[in-house]
């Protein structure tokens, strides 16, 4: 199902994570912080709470919090 001409992703912990895990454990995109997965996950998918559940899974990785700092 589309909305806005984003992938809705329906309420599945486990795909929401696989979405969220695709962007950011990359080569090329991975590991850049909250608003920048954010942003990279909802160029194309789209559920209610994605921004919350990005910043949970950025939080819970240990590189991201040693590029904060």
């Amino acid at each position: 199902m589309l909305r806005n001409r984003k992938v809705y992703i329906p309420k599945d912990e486990k795909l929401r994570v696989e979405v969220i895990w695709l962007h950011h454990d990359t080569l090329v995109g991975g590991h850049s912080g909250q608003w920048k997965m954010t942003e990279l996950v909802t160029r194309n998918f789209w559920w209610l709470g994605v921004t919350k559940e990005v910043k949970k899974y950025v939080e819970g990785c240990n590189a991201c919090q040693r590029n904060k700092n």
